[in-house]
């Protein structure tokens, strides 16, 4: 049976300035690494997956070689992905249109053992500031397992960890440390969790970042 509903998986917190958070990431940083890599949060990268280093806002959202003024991310901005196939991203200027929860410029979560997305309420800079308050272990309560601090740190960047049972049915949260995980490559995640929300859940949750 599909799990439904964030159970009480909500992350309020104060509003940000849209483009503030984001601008400050990829401008300064090379992107961020929570809870020992459990959550990667993408900004002006240093290089590419395949030499090793974390992949860029643009590249893991498409952009454009050359400048394009008119240019904008159909449903969104990817912004960070989780090694479970969570995928943080900031709502467009049309959310509706794109099957998205929330209000423009706010982020939302695609979440691995719903399939759906979740609106966050907050937006990205207060999403940063919330990053680093120290409630990512309530937010993925229920998802993490005896261990996972260890087998996440052994990860490269081009990886994730497939968890079977999947994490959407209600089989695996019975004992999330009786699951097997192994490493695959990140995509392989992401596209079996989009694979998945497109025959069970409510919709196509479409873009959900290319790495």
């Amino acid at each position: 049976m599909l799990r439904r509903g964030p159970r009480g998986r909500q992350a309020h917190g104060p509003f940000g300035t849209p483009g503030q958070g984001e601008g400050a990431l990829a401008l300064h940083t090379g992107g961020l690494l929570m809870d020992s890599g459990w959550l990667r949060v993408f900004g002006g990268g240093s290089g590419s997956v395949s030499n090793g280093r974390l992949p860029s806002l643009a590249q893991v959202n498409r952009f454009p070689t050359d400048f394009d003024p008119g240019w904008h991310p159909a449903t969104g901005l990817v912004v960070g992905h989780d090694i479970v196939g969570g995928v943080f991203a900031l709502n467009g200027a049309d959310p509706a249109a794109g099957g998205r929860p929330g209000a423009p410029c706010q982020m939302t979560y695609f979440a691995p053992d719903t399939l759906e997305w979740e609106a966050m309420e907050m937006g990205h800079s207060g999403w940063v500031s919330w990053l680093l308050s120290g409630r990512l272990e309530t937010f993925y309560d229920g998802m993490r397992w005896p261990g996972w601090r260890e087998e996440t740190a052994a990860l490269a960047f081009e990886q994730g960890l497939s968890v079977y049972p999947f994490l959407w049915p209600e089989e695996a949260h019975a004992d999330l440390a009786a699951t097997r995980r192994r490493p695959v490559p990140m995509r392989e995640v992401l596209g079996v969790a989009a694979d998945f929300a497109r025959q069970m859940g409510p919709s196509d949750p479409g873009f959900l970042g290319d790495v």
